[in-house]
C-alpha cells in the first residue's frame, strides 16, 4: 500500500508544469525588479521635491523630469501587473524599458 502511494505522484500537463515554471520564476523576477524600482523610487521622489522647487521658482514643469517620472510609473505598473499574475509581461531589466502603457490582453 505504501509503495502503492509513492508512485501515485501528481502529474501535471504541460501546460500546468509551464505555469507552475512561470509562477516559480516570478520570485526572482520580483525580487530583482522590485530592489530596481525601490532604488528608482528613490530618484523619483528626489525628482518630485527638484520638479516642485522648479515650479516655485521658474513658474513652469521641467519635462525631463515629469518624463523619467513617467516612465517609472510606466514600469511599477508594469511590475505590479506582473507580480499578481494579470499579466505574464516580465517587468524591467527582464524585458525592454517601456515608455508606455499598451493595454493588450495576454
Amino acid at each position: 500500500m505504501v509503495k502503492e502511494n509513492k508512485k501515485k505522484k501528481k502529474r501535471f500537463s504541460k501546460k500546468q508544469e509551464s505555469e507552475r515554471k512561470e509562477a516559480w520564476m516570478r520570485i526572482p523576477v520580483a525580487i530583482v525588479s522590485g530592489i530596481i524600482l525601490k532604488v528608482w523610487g528613490f530618484f523619483v521622489f528626489c525628482f518630485a521635491i527638484a520638479q516642485l522647487i522648479v515650479v516655485l521658482v521658474e513658474g513652469k514643469k521641467e519635462k525631463e523630469l515629469l518624463k523619467m517620472c513617467n516612465i517609472y510609473l510606466i514600469q511599477l505598473y508594469t511590475f505590479v501587473k506582473y507580480i499578481t499574475f494579470l499579466s505574464n509581461e516580465r517587468p524591467f531589466p527582464f524585458e525592454d524599458l517601456k515608455k508606455e502603457i499598451n493595454e493588450k490582453e495576454n
